[in-house]
Formats: structure tokens, C-alpha cells, sequence
């Protein structure tokens, strides 16, 4: 193991740069997004559709975009998620799904925030940035 780390090192450095890269982008483009969002972006009715009055194939080719960058963040979000794997995964994963259109959305978003350890991270977030916490819909008994 020594001997390929000696003899790769320019490989193992620049693997290394890359994943602090990575991971320092996903942390900063998550927090950018998490902070621009209304405290009541969770519990507000349903947003309107994207480019709702816009060509049905620019619509549909915006919609389809969308929801295959917020599966990508999703499995991004897994990944960074995995131990050892530095970066926002659980964060990550929220805007992702905030990103798709799937049955059952909000619910699922709504389980995410109420976990004590997401919420207070995206609320202590918010409030270095002058921002409210995020309001959230009681569960139901």
C-alpha cells in the first residue's frame, strides 16, 4: 500500500483536492439554497407549476431537468451521507427532494425537518444569515 501511495502521490493529491472540492461546493450551494428559501417554504399550499405558462416543451424539458438534478443531489446526498464521507448529506438530500415531483413530497419533507439534529443545523444556519426558522406543520397525532 505504501509502495503505490509513493509512487501515485500526485493521483492521491489530486483525489484528495478534489473531494475537499466537492464537498466544500455541495456545503456552500446547499446553505445558499437553504437560506434563500421563506421560513414558510414548508408549509405554505403547494407552489405553482414550473413555467406554468410557458411552451409545453420548454415546460416539460424544464420539469424533467428539475427532477434529474433533484434525484442527482438525492443520491449525492446518500453518498455524503456514508461514514467517512465528509459534506451536508442529510441536507442535501432535502433540497434534492424539494427539487422532484413525487406523491407524498411535502410529507416526507416535513418527516426530514422535524428530526431535532436536521432542524436545529437548518435553523442555526438561517439564523447566522439574519433568516426566521423554518416554519413547520405540527404532525399529526
Amino acid at each position: 500500500m505504501l509502495s503505490f501511495l509513493a509512487v501515485n502521490w500526485t493521483w492521491v493529491l489530486l483525489g484528495l483536492a478534489s473531494f475537499v472540492l466537492v464537498s466544500a461546493g455541495s456545503l456552500a450551494l446547499i446553505s445558499a439554497v437553504l437560506v434563500r428559501l421563506p421560513a414558510t417554504y414548508f408549509t405554505r399550499p403547494e407552489p405553482r407549476g414550473l413555467w406554468i405558462d410557458a411552451h409545453p416543451v420548454l415546460r416539460w424539458t424544464g420539469l424533467i431537468l428539475k427532477n434529474v438534478l433533484g434525484v442527482a443531489l438525492v443520491a449525492l446526498g446518500v453518498v455524503l451521507s456514508l461514514p467517512g464521507v465528509p459534506g451536508p448529506g442529510l441536507l442535501t438530500i432535502l433540497v434534492g427532494l424539494a427539487l422532484t415531483d413525487f406523491p407524498g413530497k411535502r410529507r416526507l419533507q416535513q418527516w426530514l425537518l422535524q428530526r431535532p439534529a436536521i432542524r436545529g443545523a437548518v435553523n442555526r444556519l438561517r439564523h447566522r444569515y439574519g433568516k426566521p426558522p423554518f416554519v413547520l406543520d405540527e404532525p399529526a397525532a
